[in-house]
C-alpha cells in the first residue's frame, strides 16, 4: 500500500426523508441560491417543485438554472457563473444527476473566478489549466444526487465536455468540495431502468479499475470494493424491477458515494483508465457515459488485465459474482462471462457501432483519450502502459 492522505470534508445526511432537511441545510450557506438542475426530471416528478418549497419555507432565494444537459458543456457552465454573478447568488445547490452535480462544481468554481470554465480543463490549448488546477476558491455547494452512479455528491472532480472540440476532461481541487449533501434515497425511484443499468455499471467501474491494478497489500480497499462491487450487482436487478425498492436504492445510493471515496481507493496507487479510454465516445458521441464503460469493460478485461492481472479477475470473481472455479485463469474467465451476463440482464447488449462509431475514427478518439487522460505522459498508466494503439484495438474489440 503506497502512503496516502484523506480530506473528506462532505457533510453528508442519509436517508429516506432527509430531503426535508433541505432548506435549513440551505440557510447555514447563504440567503440566495443559484438552483442547478437539468430541463426535464426533476420538473416532471414534482422534485424541482418541492426543493423550492423547502427553499421559501426557510426563507432562502433562489435562482432557477435549468439547463444542464447530459455530458455538460463548457458553455453551459459559463452561462450558470453569469447568471450567479448577475444575481450574486452566495451558493449553488445541485439537483440531478452525475451530470448537473459535475456543472454545479464547475459553476461554483466559475462565478467566484469570473473565468471561463474552459480555462480550467486539461486539454485546452493555452494551458492555463496546469495554474488554475486544482481549484482553490469556489462558491458553497449542496448536492441532492437523485441518481446513484457518479459519487459525484461528495467527491472533488468534475467532468465537462467543451463541444467545440468535443474534449471531455476533468477539473479538481478541494473547494469542488460539497460543504453537504442530502442524499434521501427516495429521490432516485423515478430513475427509468435503462439509466439505473448505466448508473450501476458507472459505479462498478469506479470500483473494479483501480482494484484490478492495485498495488500490494490493500488489503481493507479491496475488502470495501468488493463488498460494494457485489451489493451493487445483488441490488441492481431489484432496483430496475422494482423502482420504489427503498432497500435496492438506498444500497446503490450509499456504494455510489463510496465507490469513489478514498476509502475504496486511496493508497492503491492506481487510477482508472478505463474512464480515459470512454471520455472520447461520450465527448464526441454523446452516449452515456455508464453504457459506454460497460461496452469497454469486456474487451479491457479480456485484452488487458487477463493477460496482466489474471489473479485479480479471478479474486473479483469469486468474491463478487459467485465463480467457484479453482484454477486462477479459469475463474478469471468465468468472472467475465458472469460480468457479461450481469450486462445482459441489465440490458446492456449495445456495441460502439450502435451509436454510430465507425472504425475511421477509432485512432483520432485513442490519441485524445491518452493526450488528455495519460496527462502529458504518452500513455495511460494500467497493469501495463497503454499506448494509443493498444486503446485503438480495445474500441475495435467493441464495434
Amino acid at each position: 500500500m503506497f502512503p496516502f492522505e484523506v480530506s473528506f470534508p462532505t457533510h453528508i445526511y442519509f436517508g429516506v426523508g432527509e430531503l426535508n432537511r433541505l432548506g435549513q441545510a440551505a440557510k447555514t450557506l447563504g440567503k440566495k441560491a443559484l438552483l442547478v438542475t437539468g430541463g426535464n426530471a426533476a420538473k416532471r416528478t414534482g422534485l424541482l417543485d418541492r426543493v423550492q418549497s423547502l427553499l421559501q419555507e426557510a426563507e432562502v432565494d433562489s435562482i432557477l438554472f435549468d439547463k444542464i444537459e447530459p455530458n455538460p458543456r463548457t458553455v453551459t457552465v459559463d452561462a450558470g457563473a453569469a447568471l450567479a454573478r448577475l444575481h450574486a447568488c452566495d451558493f449553488v445547490l445541485a439537483v440531478g444527476g452525475g451530470s448537473v452535480m459535475d456543472a454545479s462544481k464547475a459553476i461554483a468554481a466559475a462565478a467566484k473566478s469570473g473565468r471561463a470554465i474552459y480555462d480550467y480543463m486539461r486539454g485546452n490549448p493555452s494551458g492555463t489549466g496546469k495554474e488554475l488546477v486544482p481549484v482553490q476558491e469556489a462558491l458553497p455547494l449542496l448536492t441532492v444526487p437523485t441518481v446513484a452512479a457518479t459519487g459525484s455528491e461528495a467527491n472533488n472532480i468534475s467532468v465537462l465536455t467543451h463541444w467545440d472540440t468535443h474534449e471531455k476532461s476533468s477539473i479538481n481541487g478541494p473547494a469542488l468540495y460539497p460543504k453537504m449533501a442530502i442524499l434521501d434515497p427516495s429521490a432516485t425511484y423515478t430513475v427509468p431502468a435503462r439509466v439505473t443499468a448505466e448508473a450501476c455499471a458507472d459505479i462498478f467501474s469506479h470500483l473494479f479499475e483501480s482494484y484490478l491494478i492495485s498495488a500490494e497489500g490493500t488489503h481493507v480497499q479491496d475488502g470495501i470494493s468488493e463488498t460494494l462491487i457485489r451489493l451493487v450487482v445483488e441490488h441492481s436487478i431489484t432496483a430496475i424491477e422494482e423502482p420504489d425498492n427503498e432497500e435496492a436504492r438506498s444500497t446503490l445510493l450509499w456504494a455510489s458515494t463510496l465507490g469513489i471515496s478514498p476509502f475504496a481507493n486511496a493508497g492503491r496507487g492506481a487510477g482508472m483508465p478505463l474512464h480515459g479510454i470512454e471520455h472520447p465516445l461520450s465527448g464526441i458521441y454523446d452516449m452515456a457515459h455508464g453504457r459506454g464503460l460497460a461496452i469497454l469493460s469486456l474487451p479491457y478485461f479480456k485484452m488487458v488485465i487477463l493477460e496482466d492481472r489474471p489473479e485479480r479477475l479471478a479474486r473479483m470473481g469469486r468474491h463478487c459474482f459467485g465463480v467457484t472455479e479453482e484454477e486462477e485463469l479459469a475463474a478469471a474467465h468465468a468472472t467475465i462471462e458472469a460480468v457479461q451476463s450481469w450486462y445482459e440482464r441489465m440490458g446492456i447488449t449495445e456495441r460502439l457501432s450502435d451509436f454510430g462509431v465507425t472504425r475511421d475514427a477509432l485512432a483520432g478518439m485513442a490519441a485524445e483519450a491518452v493526450t488528455i487522460g495519460g496527462r502529458g505522459a504518452g500513455h495511460l498508466p494500467s497493469s501495463r502502459k497503454l499506448n494509443a494503439e493498444d486503446i485503438v484495438r480495445i474500441y475495435e474489440a467493441c464495434l
